[in-house]
């Protein structure tokens, strides 16, 4: 090789070393190599069972009460789940079944009263009536809550643990108003639930029902709160449920719908049959004031006025010989031996103000009585047949079947 192609050479050689140097130097200035990324990178796949995260479980607290669950939706589940039961019941009905399976009145119409052909008359027939439900644990002593509804006027109420145990239940209490009961198991140190509140949810939050769907105990459903206040006529108008998409189906009245931390904040009640992920959960904060009046009483006292009533337009107003401006309400219906007709309170009597405070709506007058105790003493100012008329009422007890 020729002096000067060694030359050529020779520089071409000490320009790419130059820039090998130069590149590498402006490289590690602008993107320094950071020696946790290559360690990360090292470790990636190194499989530690000693740092493995540990799943929260359903170990109990010494007052039985099940920890708060904030992982994944099976984590809630598993931790709660221990604290909801299944609730079979049982109710022995009889009919009366006419001979060769014709209606009785048939047999009567062409035999006369009491006969049927080869003397056969209707025998009583008795059969078991059965039905399910969820429920879960509120104290360790036994006690469950539940719908009333789900227990209803039942002869027999077998209620099966998480573990599969089965006890027998009796009714403690019962609520047909709000659909909420108390059922007894004998057994202590049981695990309970987390009772959160209701005040605070909003449409869009995550919620989880557990329960006994067709049967199938322990079933976990997920969805949101699709709207709150909301009201059926299946059930109390004036109750304002919860409406939730998590799945519900008959067998879960009366299970848990919880939050994502795990805690109760509603009791599963209801669906709509005509509808597709439509389900209601009675409010928790609710269901804790009527079980703790269950839990000491046995029984609710609700304030009862005994009246249908109708808000007093301008119309209406003229047709009762009053002029249009006049504000009350009107007294559409007087029920039989309520406090209201004990008192002389008459159709057609139009409320104007109570104790002195003014009421211009039926659901004015719903929160004045609501807001006073069975046995309290109201005095009504009513225009009749163009009077001012006063009279007083001793508020009673609502009448419907709400104890055992």
């Amino acid at each position: 090789m020729s002096d000067k192609q060694n030359s050529v050479t020779f520089y071409v050689g000490l320009f790419a070393g130059i820039s090998l140097a130069i590149a590498f130097y402006l490289g590690h200035q602008f993107w320094p190599i950071d020696s946790t990324i290559v360690n990360n990178s090292l470790e990636h796949n190194k499989i530690d069972s000693g740092n493995a995260i540990k799943m929260p479980t359903a170990q109990k607290l010494p007052n039985g009460q099940i920890p708060i669950c904030q992982n994944t939706i099976s984590d809630i589940a598993s931790c709660v789940s221990g604290a909801v039961v299944n609730i079979d019941i049982s109710k022995t009905i009889t009919v009366t079944e006419s001979p060769l399976q014709m209606p009785f009145n048939d047999f009567e119409f062409f035999f006369g009263p009491n006969q049927s052909p080869f003397g056969m008359v209707p025998q009583p027939r008795k059969f078991e009536k059965k039905g399910s439900g969820s429920g879960f644990i509120i104290r360790s002593d036994g006690f469950i809550l539940t719908n009333n509804h789900v227990v209803g006027q039942a002869d027999d109420i077998v209620v099966t643990l998480n573990d599969k145990r089965k006890f027998k239940g009796k009714v403690w209490g019962r609520d047909s108003y709000s659909d909420l009961a108390l059922v007894k198991i004998d057994l202590n140190n049981l695990p309970v639930v987390k009772l959160g509140s209701s005040k605070d949810i909003r449409p869009g939050d995550f919620v989880i029902a557990i329960g006994s769907p067709l049967g199938l105990d322990h079933s976990v459903t997920f969805g949101i709160v699709s709207a709150l206040g909301r009201s059926l006529g299946d059930l109390n108008s004036n109750l304002q449920l919860i409406q939730t998409d998590a799945a519900i189906n008959p067998g879960n009245s009366g299970g848990p719908l919880l939050n994502i931390n795990g805690e109760v904040i509603g009791i599963n009640t209801a669906i709509r049959g005509d509808g597709q992920n439509i389900g209601f959960a009675i409010p928790i904060d609710m269901a804790k004031d009527i079980s703790t009046q269950l839990l000491e009483n046995k029984r609710i006292q609700r304030p009862y006025l005994g009246i249908y009533m109708q808000e007093l337009n301008d119309k209406l107003a003229v047709s009762l010989g009053l002029p249009a401006s006049t504000t009350g309400v009107v007294v559409a219906k007087v029920n039989d031996d309520s406090p209201a007709q004990k008192a002389d309170l008459q159709q057609g009597d139009v409320i104007i103000k109570i104790d002195g405070k003014s009421v211009n709506a039926p659901k004015a007058i719903q929160d004045v009585i609501k807001s006073h105790k069975v046995g309290d003493k109201l005095t009504f100012l009513v225009i009749r047949s163009g009077k001012l008329t006063p009279i007083d009422i001793v508020v009673g007890e609502y009448p419907e079947q709400n104890q055992k």
